[in-house]
């Protein structure tokens, strides 16, 4: 075959590869890879499963398993569902690792020419949480 002759043929199409439906085994796989944003103690948390965050004080005993109702956004894998403002039916449990105290952090007031000094010091109370899964 000369040159010519390969340039006047046209050149093979492939075949579209036929998609897998999703079924619910495959919708809890990808949403296993995903993750989700979560809203506890009035701050929002960016959280994947097995991410180990620290949150404020949750009133529950050491290694409970917890379900966290607050999702405002579902990703991963090129899908996103954004919560108005929370996304219906999902939750993410996590399982309680243990209960702490933060850093100290001091607060000093002062006011000048008044003689007003005030030395505070404070220590939040946290809980440390292991996502153990994300269900959409």
């Amino acid at each position: 075959m000369s040159d010519s002759e390969k340039a006047t043929e046209a050149p093979e199409k492939k075949a579209p590869k036929p998609r897998a439906k999703k079924t619910e085994a495959t919708a809890n796989a990808a949403s296993a890879k995903g993750y989700a944003i979560i809203e506890t103690g009035g701050k929002q948390y960016r959280v994947s499963v097995g991410d180990r965050i620290s949150v404020e004080r949750l009133a529950a005993e050491e290694s409970d398993e917890i379900t966290i109702d607050r999702v405002l956004l579902l990703g991963g894998d090129g899908d996103v569902k954004v919560g108005t403002p929370v996304v219906n039916g999902a939750t993410v449990t996590a399982k309680i690792d243990d209960h702490f105290r933060g850093e100290k952090i001091h607060v000093f007031k002062y006011k000048p020419k008044k003689r007003y000094r005030r030395k505070i010091g404070h220590r939040q109370a946290l809980t440390h949480l292991t996502i153990t899964g994300i269900n959409a």
